[in-house]
């Protein structure tokens, strides 16, 4: 076999893309005695950036609120750049939504937790995350819209 014909997957560079953390009710906040309800949000993009190169971005919101009063927001940005070289057309999508957000999300689980703390709060500590799952649950979402969609038009 050729090196033309050997796919290739590599990690180029993890880091921090964005960061926010918001305490938007600070000081009063803090002398509250009630446990807060923590509310986690997942999304993932990914482009490309060069020649057999991706940036995948997984964005994770974690929001932290006593009834209608936010306690905390911290969004991370964490990204990284891929080598991808010689992968078949139809394991590019699922490499870039799978198996890069599985990279990804100890390090965005980390910098939430580290974030979190730095905040003056207790740490939030991600549990782990099917991504394929989510990956499955997408497509057949997009699936039930286009045939809906396709169902309107025919009407």
């Amino acid at each position: 076999m050729s090196e033309q014909e050997n796919p290739v997957f590599a990690i180029e560079k993890i880091y921090v893309k964005d960061l926010s953390v918001e305490v938007p009710n600070a000081p009063q906040i803090y002398l509250e005695r009630e446990a807060p309800k923590i509310g986690i949000q997942l999304q993932s993009n990914a482009q490309g950036i060069g020649e057999g190169l991706f940036e995948v971005t997984l964005t994770t919101t974690v929001t932290s609120k006593i009834e209608e009063k936010t306690v905390f927001l911290v969004e991370v940005g964490q990204a990284g750049i891929f080598r991808v070289q010689n992968v078949p057309d139809e394991n590019m999508e699922p490499l870039l939504a799978i198996a890069c957000p599985n990279i990804l999300f100890p390090y965005a689980r980390e910098v939430v937790s580290d974030a979190v703390t730095r905040a003056g709060f207790a740490p939030v500590m991600l549990q782990p995350v099917n991504f394929e799952a989510l990956y499955v649950a997408r497509l057949q979402q997009q699936a039930g819209e286009a045939e809906t969609a396709s169902a309107a038009t025919a009407q």
